[in-house]
């Protein structure tokens, strides 16, 4: 179930994805906020330089480890514009991070892709529940995923 909060979080999460595109990367942009609801970090997609691994849902879950307790890990939540890739769900997993909640879905992101004439990636598209066990999830929201879509559409028209 996604909340007023939680819509708060995620709009800032597109912010960040534009931003992100804005600075000539790729459009997704990440949260890391606090049982209490502080915002204890937030980054966007750093890839443009070539190195494919500057996700934000990976750079947070590096803070994370480096920053938190285990016990305020499994209490924080991770918002972003775009659901977790195999990497970053990984990350989020290994570091014991809790709730994801996100705009758009992978399933969404390959389909627009596609749509767009976007060559696969050639790192697979799972949903995070079939990297992380027991993975505490919420999204996409409609309203969001459709201003997330339009960021990549954004992107790729270039």
């Amino acid at each position: 179930m996604i909340n007023e909060i939680d819509m708060k979080y995620l709009r800032r999460c597109v912010e960040l994805a534009k931003t992100a595109l804005e600075a000539g990367d790729e459009p997704f942009g990440s949260i890391l906020v606090s049982a209490d609801g502080d915002v204890l970090m937030e980054d966007h997609n750093h890839v443009a330089g070539g190195d494919h691994t500057q996700h934000p849902e990976f750079a947070l879950a590096r803070w994370a480890a480096n920053n938190m307790t285990v016990e305020e890990r499994a209490q924080a939540t991770v918002y972003t514009s775009g659901e977790h890739c195999p990497m970053c769900a990984a990350a989020h997993g290994w570091v014991g991070l809790g709730r994801i909640v996100y705009a758009s879905s992978s399933e969404q992101l390959a389909q627009w892709l596609s749509e767009m004439g976007v060559p696969a990636s050639r790192v697979r598209n799972l949903p995070i529940q079939d990297v992380i066990r027991d993975a505490d999830l919420a999204g996409p929201v409609p309203e969001l995923a459709e201003q997330v879509r339009e960021l990549h559409r954004q992107l790729h028209a270039k």
